[in-house]
């Protein structure tokens, strides 16, 4: 591992390439990895804190920039949830290898209504509702046939398919940014935005 190495050397960013809004700044990066073919873009670690303070994270995935914050959907009984729950303090992390950026958030996970929940449910493929529906998340089962049987259950004896109430969205709204840019020679070029009164105040950070 210790010769597994490379540079980085595609882009470079500057105090003048930042937007003042870094939702609006996270937008452009993130176009830019659409546009450039990166797979699933949306893809962010989420690391959630226990009430005895262990770190867990996972991957998700990223459903709705607003200019409040980050969506995503998920089982309300599972761990994350849970722990978003007793600590609403949250973090997302980005990393786009093809792009050598990474985008770092931190701010405060709440539960969206459940309107929109019920919208981004029933938009979903019919089998992946029934996923939700049929997934007791986080909990331990013999083996994978007793969500299989399930699924089958509901589509053999026309289950009616309707959101879970334990199954929903959350928003992180952010209250710090970090764009991180890949450089030559480790010499990486790194912004930090911290909100302060309302107000975003920027600073490069040594890498």
């Amino acid at each position: 591992m210790k010769d597994l190495r490379r540079e980085y050397t595609q882009s470079i960013l500057e105090n003048e390439h930042l937007l003042a809004d870094p939702v609006e700044q996270f937008q452009e990066w993130f176009r830019q990895c659409v546009e450039g073919g990166v797979q699933e873009p949306n893809c962010m670690v989420l690391s959630t804190v226990s009430p005895d303070g262990k770190p867990s994270s996972r991957v998700v995935l990223l459903k709705e920039i607003k200019d409040s914050g980050f969506v995503f959907f998920t089982n309300y009984n599972s761990r994350k949830s849970v722990e978003m729950e007793r600590q609403p303090a949250v973090s997302l992390l980005f990393f786009w290898e093809s792009m050598e950026r990474q985008v770092r958030i931190e701010g405060k996970a709440v539960k969206i209504p459940e309107s929109e929940s019920d919208e981004y449910f029933y938009s979903r493929p019919l089998l992946s509702q029934i996923g939700a529906m049929v997934s007791p998340q986080s909990k331990v089962i013999h083996d994978r046939s007793e969500l299989e049987n399930e699924l089958q259950n509901v589509l053999e004896n026309h289950v009616p398919v309707k959101r879970p109430a334990h199954w929903g969205g959350f928003i992180v709204q952010p209250d710090y940014f970090e764009f991180w840019q890949g450089r030559e020679n480790r010499l990486h070029d790194r912004f930090a935005y911290t909100l302060s009164s309302s107000n975003w105040l920027v600073a490069r950070l040594a890498p």
